[in-house]
């Protein structure tokens, strides 16, 4: 089951195939056991690439090495 359109975003954004896999990958590791929760964080994700406030490599960091 889908929970959210995070591909037309994705899309909107020019985020590449590639990276996008890798972005949910990372969000269904974050999330492993609530695939709702994995998808609205790649939706939300996307929608801050699309929005310009963080670059699709930059989310795609280890989470550990994005806090401050």
């Amino acid at each position: 089951m889908k929970y959210f359109d995070y591909d037309s975003v994705a899309r909107e954004a020019k985020i590449p195939e590639e990276k996008l896999r890798k972005l949910v990958k990372l969000a269904r590791q974050e999330f492993p056991h609530d695939p709702m929760m994995a998808e609205l964080h790649a939706l939300r994700a996307c929608l801050a690439i699309r929005d310009g406030h963080i670059r699709v490599d930059d989310a795609l960091k280890n989470p550990a090495e994005n806090r401050l």
